[in-house]
């Protein structure tokens, strides 16, 4: 063989490797020849395999191979030489070829996990077979049985050492805690007939993946699934996720910060690697800085979702201990998205994150975590250093100018107020360019042919950006009423729409005048008191529709429970998720919540006091717009009257009002007919607007009962219903010379 200075590429390396490994065979059939007689049953070609057909294999020139009994002992001393030989001169080669930068596979492995020559050798007879099939019959006429085409770990000893005693000691090599075991780079199956064979009666399978590694095919393992994926550095998005405004404050600095730190740690000498956590909203480009920063440290990327971890048919925590292995083969960052699905079940949690944790000892690297919600490890990392860095949804100025840049490329209908967009939407970078492109859907469902987007899609697109679970624990609330349809005295409907203004308006003082900077302002707070009936809820449906927003009332039923410490934790995820929907909360009958601080006199005084604090803290919080109604304001505590921006009294009507209630409650296509006395309904019944629209609706009842127009007659029945459900007794006096009709049953 003609002796090279290097070798060209990996293939030409595995090639001498396997011309070793050929030298090595020949070797242990001599010896075999010489310890015993030759095969009787060589006769039986296909279920023998015959020295012949061995010889052929293994001959470089094409001849029988065979050599004459005597001349045995020469052959193997002549074999022993070549194998010393090609021995050397491919360990000059192979250290000559690793100084001038020549990536070979097999070197780079045994240095990722500290693999020894006889472990790389080891792997290299269980390569053979996966790359030319005439190793299976060598390996089966080794073992003489034909159905053996796998090398057993007894093959393998034989054919790596010489003498038993070195055998014995090879048993390491196999062992549970080995480099080849540990590192799942081989794997031991049982003999097909003793399930419970000896370790010698096992035979060796190289791990697919360390296959295709050593052959310098970049696929990742196919026991991830769908679970992972992998960017390469040039492909790495390169958007900044923040506004370029602040782009070199937060955006770039960000960045190049992470950049920084992880070039520190990698050349600093006790080889600490940085594991950052990186939180924030969806759409707060969490994932961008990370790939942008991979691209900086040009390394590859495997990024896991570990929702599909947590669903896929593999167990989790061999998914989990594939990905640091592959981290290591790559190699590359590794980067955890979804971290939150982790942190929702406690009983799994735990394990689940010690688990991923105890990866990144054994397989160590540059980490990344990607999540919402915030979350620290127990106890102190011996391998890496925890970094917590939160990606904080833009200010008013900020997102005004993405909503701004991100528009130009859409038609609208009417022009729509960036800035009056960005004091409505707390949106993130990602949010907002999906909500334009949901958009633009919906325009292009409702007319394909025009395509411009109105208010109502847009205001659509918007809400159904919303990532919440409150309705576990809330009813959104349809929108159906506008300002025509309330009746209120003229102060109130001036607060109402105050309250529409601030919403609208807040970029203006919140960014563009910088209160946002001098003043903690928080959201926007409102109480609607009075008694039932008067159109408290009907004032908050009025709110969200104005403001585009989603409206959620709070089911006190699922809030308020009796255990210590479950109020405050249903509370608590009420308002996370609302903050991340933007929607509005409603508390009907809120004094059942934020009642007045009592005296403590017993525990139960003490936890209810607790449970009221707890709501003052997530009021001043919460960014967004709470409404609080209540029929009774003086059982409201103070400190929250305090932190209220309006208070709006819904007053009892009175007899001007009532008439115009009863005037503008029907639907346009309801038949009425002329002999309705409104005036006289208004003058003669002292009820709330509630009881008016309950009365109209058992009104049409009774009329299409009929199939005729709403008559007096129909609404007077429905009134006595009404004052009967309320306690009231109907005497003749109430209903004047309309008591007729209730006689007469018509």
């Amino acid at each position: 063989m003609k002796s090279k200075t290097l070798y060209a590429n990996n293939w030409e390396y595995l090639l001498d490797e396997l011309r070793r490994l050929d030298l090595l065979i020949r070797l242990e059939i001599l010896k075999q020849h010489q310890s015993g007689p030759q095969n009787p049953w060589e006769q039986l070609k296909g279920l023998v395999l015959s020295e012949g057909e061995i010889a052929r294999l293994l001959a470089e020139d094409g001849g029988r191979g065979d050599n004459p009994a005597d001349a045995q002992d020469a052959e193997i001393k002549r074999l022993t030489g070549a194998l010393f030989k090609i021995q050397t001169q491919i360990q000059k080669q192979r250290c000559a070829s690793l100084e001038a930068g020549i990536y070979l596979t097999l070197p780079y492995l045994a240095q990722l996990f500290q693999l020894d020559p006889v472990e790389e050798q080891c792997l290299i007879i269980c390569l053979a077979p996966e790359l030319d099939r005439k190793y299976e019959k060598l390996y089966a006429y080794l073992q003489d049985d034909v159905t053996c085409k796998k090398p057993s770990v007894d093959l393998v000893l034989k054919l790596l050492f010489t003498s038993v005693v070195d055998r014995l000691i090879g048993r390491r090599l196999f062992e549970d805690r080995s480099p080849l075991l540990q590192f799942r780079l081989l794997h031991l199956t049982p003999n097909s007939l003793n399930q419970q064979s000896m370790l010698l009666s096992r035979f060796i399978k190289l791990d697919d993946r360390i296959v295709n590694f050593l052959l310098g095919l970049p696929q990742m393992d196919a026991g991830l699934g769908k679970a992972a994926r992998l960017v390469i550095p040039q492909f790495a998005v390169e958007t900044s996720p923040l506004p370029e405004s602040g782009l070199q404050e937060a955006g770039a600095g960000l960045d190049r910060r992470i950049y920084e730190f992880t070039s520190w740690s990698l050349n600093d000498a006790r080889q600490i690697y940085p594991l950052f956590y990186l939180r924030g909203a969806y759409g707060s480009g969490q994932l961008q800085v990370v790939e942008r920063v991979s691209c900086k440290l040009g390394i590859n990327l495997i990024i896991a979702d570990v929702k599909k971890m947590l669903a896929g048919e593999t167990p989790f925590e061999d998914i989990a201990w594939l990905l640091g292995r592959e981290s290591l083969l790559q190699p590359a960052a590794l980067c955890y998205e979804n971290f939150d699905a982790l942190l929702q079940d406690e009983e799994r949690s735990g394990r689940h994150v010690d688990l991923l944790l105890e990866n990144l000892a054994i397989f160590p690297g540059l980490t990344f975590l990607i999540g919402c919600n915030p979350w620290k490890p127990r106890g102190s990392l011996p391998s890496h250093l925890f970094i917590d860095v939160e990606l904080s949804i833009p200010g008013e100025r900020e997102r005004k100018e993405l909503w701004e840049r991100f528009r130009a490329g859409y038609r609208f209908e009417e022009d729509l107020d960036a800035g009056e967009l960005s004091g409505k939407f707390r949106f993130t970078r990602g949010q907002i360019k999906d909500a334009l492109a949901a958009a633009q859907t919906l325009a292009r469902w409702r007319d394909p042919g025009d395509g411009r987007i109105t208010r109502q899609d847009f205001h659509a697109a918007c809400r159904n950006q919303a990532h919440h679970r409150l309705s576990d624990k809330a009813r959104q609330i349809s929108l159906r009423y506008g300002w025509k349809d309330i009746v209120l005295p003229t102060d109130a409907r001036n607060q109402l729409r105050e309250i529409c203004s601030q919403v609208r308006h807040r970029h203006v003082v919140h960014g563009q005048w910088g209160f946002d900077r001098r003043h903690s302002l928080g959201g926007l707070n409102a109480l609607f008191h009075g008694p039932p009936g008067t159109g408290k809820t009907m004032a908050a449906e009025i709110i969200a529709g104005e403001t585009g927003l989603d409206l959620y009332k709070i089911d006190l039923s699922q809030v308020v429970s009796k255990y210590i410490g479950e109020t405050e934790q249903n509370l608590h995820q009420i308002f996370q998720e609302a903050q991340s929907s933007h929607t509005i909360l409603f508390f009907d009958e809120a004094d059942a919540l934020f009642g007045k601080r009592s005296e403590v006199k017993d525990a139960h005084d003490r936890y209810a006091n607790v449970e009221i604090a707890y709501l003052l803290q997530k009021m001043e919080e919460y960014d967004g717009i709470v409404i609080l109604a209540t029929n009774f304001r003086q059982n409201m505590d103070d400190a929250f009257v305090r932190r209220l921006h309006f208070a709006v009294e819904f007053p009892f009507p009175d007899e001007r009002y009532r008439e115009k209630i009863w005037t503008g409650i029907w639907p346009e296509n309801t038949p009425r007919s002329s002999d309705l006395d409104f005036s006289w309904l208004a003058r003669t019944f002292r009820i709330t607007g509630g009881n008016i629209r309950n009365i109209v609706v058992a009104a049409a009842f009774l009329a299409a009962e009929e199939s005729c127009p709403v008559a007096m007659r129909h609404l007077v029945r429905a009134t006595r219903r009404e004052l009967q459900k309320m306690g009231k007794l109907c005497s003749k006096d109430d209903f004047g010379e309309y008591y007729e009709m209730l006689e007469q049953g018509v």
